[in-house]
């Protein structure tokens, strides 16, 4: 499955969950998570690889560095992926 595959189907799954998902390009520093999630006054950091693909070493360190700031990069690969990250923030009560 391709990346962005996987990316629309968040889209779809985040908008149906009443969140909203935002493309992150940050001008002068590569390697930052690929979306922004907010949903229900939280604010949630998702970079999108392809099934199996690890993150490369600048996208650890910059992971490393939100870590430090209190935040949480999901990295997801697959659609199990985005469903269980669905889950974990809340979304599955608003599921049918």
């Amino acid at each position: 499955m391709l990346e962005n595959k996987i990316e629309r189907y968040l889209k779809d799954e985040i908008e149906k969950i009443n969140g909203k998902t935002f493309k992150f390009s940050s001008p002068g520093n590569n390697g930052v998570p690929d979306r922004i999630i907010l949903h229900q006054g939280n604010t949630y950091f998702v970079e999108l690889k392809k099934p199996g693909e690890k993150l490369r070493p600048l996208q650890k360190a910059v992971k490393k560095r939100f870590n430090k700031l209190g935040f949480n990069v999901y990295v997801l690969d697959s659609i199990d992926s985005v469903n269980g990250f669905i889950a974990n923030i809340g979304g599955d009560q608003f599921h049918d």
